[in-house]
Order: structure tokens, then sequence, then C-alpha cells
């Protein structure tokens, strides 16, 4: 609800809540990275999720996300690795299209084009 109407300050409490009450599904973890991604504040985003990645060895959005933000940060190699295992749990046609279209990951679009 707070994602929607883009209370991202609120979505983030709400999603820190939820890590703590169920740290072991990926939904909290997800939605905490995405406010504070949301709010200029990628680098936590990406700190939040880094330590708990090997939790859910499934998620490829969750590898998706921390390309997003690893892109957004500079770090292209890093985004690269991460881009690459979300390819390899989804598949290279659904992520491919999706990150051509994704402004996080435009310094990786010549490369992603040529996957």
């Amino acid at each position: 609800m707070y994602e929607g109407s883009k209370k991202w300050e609120l979505a983030a409490e709400v999603a820190q809540a939820l890590c703590k009450m169920a740290p072991g599904r990926p939904f909290g973890w997800m939605h905490l990275a995405c406010a504070l991604h949301e709010m200029k504040r990628t680098k936590e985003a990406r700190n939040v999720l880094l330590p708990v990645v090997g939790r859910f060895p499934e998620e490829h959005m969750m590898r998706y996300r921390l390309a997003c933000y690893s892109c957004r940060l500079g770090y292209l190699k890093a985004a690269w690795k991460w881009l690459e295992k979300a390819i390899d749990l989804a598949g290279k046609k659904d992520i491919r299209m999706m990150a051509l279209n994704d402004p996080d990951l435009e310094r990786l679009w010549t490369d992603i084009a040529e996957i």
C-alpha cells in the first residue's frame, strides 16, 4: 500500500518489521531494499540484500535487484555477475527483456543486448 502511494519511509518501516517477523522469507528484505533505493539510499539497499541473498537460492529477483543497485553505484563487474546469476535462475529471455528496459541497468545495456 505504501509503495503504491510512494510513501517510501513508511514502506521501509513496514518492510523492516516484516524482516524481523519473518526473516526466512524474501518479501520483507526485497521491499526494504526497494524502499531504500527509492529514497536514494541505494548503497543501503544493496547492503540490506547482500547478507541475506544466500538464504534464498531460488530468488532470481533478489539477484536482479542486486545487479541494479550495483550498477547504479558503479560496481559494474559485480552488477554483471548478479545479472548472470539472475539469468541462470530465471532464464535469459525474461531477464534480458526486463534489463533492457530498466534504467538502473542502463550502463550495461550494450552488453545485455549481446546476450
